[in-house]
């Protein structure tokens, strides 16, 4: 009997997992068709609107007569606003993907936007937030990102108004700025995390009010998740307050995460006030430690983060030798000025080009 019992929950499971799958793959395909015919729609309101004299004119008549008649036809989905966002998404795309579609005729045109080769591979939604990105190099940079990290919506939207691009880029050596556009991310050294400032705004804390570096970490802890997704790729969550001990003496590192793309542990002490060169000589004993007592043979090196509300980067310099896996971040409990970063990032390029030349 009880086998028998084991049987039918074992074909259950089976068929529950076949069925959530193929909800999900149709769910992935009815996506994926709406967002190519949005594509397609886009270029053709494009198109009919540039044979016009008055594009002003274009979009408070045809749009609204076009929006009555779709919404009669088809209902729900075809509000003048949507069909504006439709236009701005083929304008966004038409240059990066426009040699993708087949040229095709009107009465062809079904056929061809499910033969082709399918480029879009985020949601309406997704796309609703990427296209509104000005600047190309950004939006290919959280375009390529969004897939490879499968973010949901929220955490698209998070990373955009965090200025993720910026940061990135200004913690970047100039070579290495031009290659976020065309590969996204890449972590492959210690110095690849490092983001400048790191943004902890989902912590709730206030600038202005007092707290000390334990409710810092307790804040840290409730919100993991956003924590993790602000570090970046691979870190994983091991111990707070990890104590070791030596000389009969105990030390405690703050919060120990470990980084399977760098294959490393990666040691974080909080700072609520301006970081001291004994600060910095504290986490060369931690990482000097981890090193020698804690790392397997094929780990790499221990890294050490210093998360502080400032720093000297003179102090910095002075204080840890130059082949040194310690690195002095300063956070921000606010969203940043994306028009001061992106003018920060304008000026780098602009310096790399003119170098290049």
């Amino acid at each position: 009997m009880e086998n028998e019992i084991m049987k039918n929950e074992d074909l259950f499971v089976k068929i529950t997992s076949l069925i959530e799958e193929s909800r999900h793959h149709i769910a992935t395909a009815v996506n994926t068709a709406m967002v190519i015919t949005y594509f397609e729609i886009g270029r053709y309101i494009v198109q009919d609107e540039q044979k016009g004299s008055n594009r002003a004119e274009y979009g408070k008549s045809v749009l609204k007569e076009l929006s009555s008649k779709l919404t009669e036809r088809f209902e729900k989905g075809w509000s003048v606003e949507n069909l504006q966002n439709i236009r701005n998404f083929y304008l966004a795309y038409s240059q990066k993907y426009e040699t993708v579609f087949h040229k095709s005729s009107d009465s062809d045109l079904v056929n061809s936007v499910y033969e082709i080769q399918n480029p879009f591979e985020l949601s309406w939604s997704h796309y609703l937030i990427l296209m509104r990105i000005q600047n190309i190099d950004e939006r290919n940079f959280y375009e390529i990102e969004c897939k490879n990290q499968n973010w949901s919506v929220r955490q698209l939207s998070r990373q955009v108004n965090s200025s993720l691009y910026e940061r990135l880029a200004l913690s970047r050596n100039k070579d290495e700025v031009m290659a976020l556009s065309q590969k996204g991310h890449i972590v492959e050294k210690p110095s690849d995390i490092i983001k400048n400032p790191l943004t902890l705004e989902f912590l709730g804390l206030k600038e202005e009010a007092s707290y000390s570096e334990s409710k810092l970490e307790n804040a840290i802890i409730s919100k993991m998740q956003d924590f993790l997704l602000e570090m970046g790729k691979g870190f994983l969550f091991e111990a707070r307050q990890k104590r070791f001990t030596f000389d009969e003496e105990h030390f405690y590192v703050d919060l120990v995460f470990y980084n399977r793309l760098l294959r490393c542990y990666v040691l974080i002490d909080l700072k609520i006030d301006k970081l001291t060169h004994q600060d910095l000589g504290q986490m060369q004993m931690y990482v000097n430690y981890f090193d020698r007592y804690v790392k397997q043979d094929f780990e790499n090196p221990t890294i050490g983060i210093l998360l502080c509300k400032e720093k000297k980067d003179t102090l910095v310099e002075l204080t840890l030798p130059k082949d040194s896996n310690i690195y002095a971040q300063e956070y921000s409990l606010y969203l940043p000025d994306k028009k001061l970063l992106q003018q920060k990032v304008k000026e780098w390029i602009a310096e790399f080009e003119d170098a290049a030349k």
